[in-house]
């Protein structure tokens, strides 16, 4: 059987593979995680060289996990929208966008092969790393499918992050304009969301944030941090007890979505439903039929 692989995806791995600079970055990323897992090394290590330090410094290196895991979904966030930001405007820059739009393919398919692309990419990268975040499961604590899952949150923010950038470069004709757009587009979702809690607690002078922490549902800092902390403890970060919030300090709804890992996977819904908004609102702008009846509105007018 063959299996129809996307255009896009099959020339832009091709083209990444033979380059010389993708082992370059491997190498670089490679270092990044090396330099942090032994600073956190030695973090913990000085953390447990008391008298009784011995007996906790093993049991104490299942932190390794998030503290490896969150280097490398910084790194994933900061570099996937520069390798998609330049998807559609350079392109255009390359004079080979009506090119590419006389194929065969629908401008969603288009898209879609751009960001996951990209996705595919950066699963080299993960895969890459996976030896250095293996080391907080061989000394216990976690299971593998902990891991598997973070390889499924990370593809998740992979689609996010190349969204945004796939977006934001469909509305540009420069790559370097398309980077400033999508890390103009981060501040909204990454620090926007936050803005309803902060006002009803500053402006409203409201003792509780409410129903507005809903809003918290689309942050992947949130995400991130209810899964690390559903995966270390087993607790939400909402609602339950020994936890960061009261029943007092959130809404209704808040604490009900935060007593097992309901608002995880609500999260993680939101996550990818915005992440289907903005490939389709980007393969909207580079249908040409669209290009073609504003101009077709301006004659008539």
């Amino acid at each position: 059987m063959n299996l129809r692989i996307n255009p896009i995806i099959k020339k832009d791995l091709q083209v990444t593979v033979r380059n010389m600079r993708f082992s370059w970055a491997l190498f670089a990323y490679e270092g990044v995680l090396a330099l942090a897992f032994l600073m956190a090394l030695a973090v913990i290590k000085e953390e447990n060289s008391g008298i009784y330090g011995s007996t906790n410094f093993y049991s104490e290196l299942i932190y390794l996990f998030p503290i490896i895991g969150i280097v490398q979904v910084c790194i994933v966030t900061l570099i996937v929208p520069i390798i998609t930001a330049s998807a559609i405007s350079g392109e255009k820059e390359r004079q080979t966008f009506d090119i590419m739009l006389t194929t065969c393919m629908s401008p969603f398919t288009i898209v879609v092969g751009k960001v996951f692309s990209a996705v595919l990419r950066i699963l080299f990268f993960v895969a890459a790393g996976m030896p250095v975040m293996a080391l907080s499961f061989v000394v216990g604590g976690l299971n593998w499918s902990n891991l598997f899952y973070f390889v499924l949150t990370i593809i998740l923010l992979s689609v996010l992050s190349g969204s945004i950038g796939i977006f934001c470069s469909s509305f540009c004709r420069r790559s370097i304009a398309a980077v400033i757009f999508s890390y103009a587009w981060y501040f909204v979702i990454y620090i926007m969301t936050f803005v309803p809690s902060i006002m009803r607690r500053l402006w409203w002078e409201e003792t509780s944030m409410g129903e507005t922490m809903l809003f918290w549902l689309f942050n992947p800092i949130i995400f991130f941090e209810e899964f690390f902390m559903q995966m270390m403890t087993g607790e939400s970060l909402f609602g339950t007890q020994g936890s960061r919030f009261t029943r007092n300090e959130v809404g209704d709804y808040t604490y009900y979505l935060s007593q097992g890992k309901e608002w995880l996977f609500l999260s993680a819904a939101c996550i990818l439903l915005m992440s289907v908004l903005f490939m389709y609102v980007a393969a909207w702008k580079v249908n040409p039929m669209h290009s073609f009846t504003i101009k077709l509105r301006k004659i008539k007018h």
